[in-house]
């Protein structure tokens, strides 16, 4: 079991950056495929960013490649997200996601190939 703790999410003027975090615990002892999807109103739940919390297999939705940067500190089993050059469009709520081991290219965008998902954190961009 891994739970998951989103924060940093908050209101922000279009063309600023943001920075959200995910707090894993649990059994971490281990490597997942870890990502970040969103969720507008009236909207299907996206796949923004994944990647491999042994190293690499970073993935982008086109929405977000060159504004969103995904990272993971394995140090403090945090999975990050750097956002820059928001825009309306982007506002949401974000969510965390994990699941052991590897995923195909194909799936890591897929919100029911992961296991363990956090509450959310809303993000808000204002023009």
């Amino acid at each position: 079991q891994v739970q998951l703790v989103e924060s940093g999410g908050g209101p922000v003027q279009a063309g600023g950056p943001l920075k959200l975090s995910c707090k894993a615990s649990g059994n971490t002892n281990r490597y997942y495929f870890m990502a970040w999807f969103r969720q507008a109103p009236g909207k299907e739940r996206e796949g923004v960013a994944s990647l491999y919390s042994g190293g690499g297999s970073k993935t982008y939705a086109d929405s977000v490649q060159g504004r969103f940067w995904i990272s993971h500190d394995n140090a403090e089993n945090t999975l990050y997200l750097l956002m820059d050059a928001l825009k309306p469009e982007d506002t949401a709520m974000y969510f965390c996601a994990a699941v052991p081991g590897w995923l195909r290219p194909d799936a890591r965008g897929v919100p029911s190939e992961y296991t363990y998902w956090g509450q959310g954190t809303q993000v808000t961009v204002s023009s």
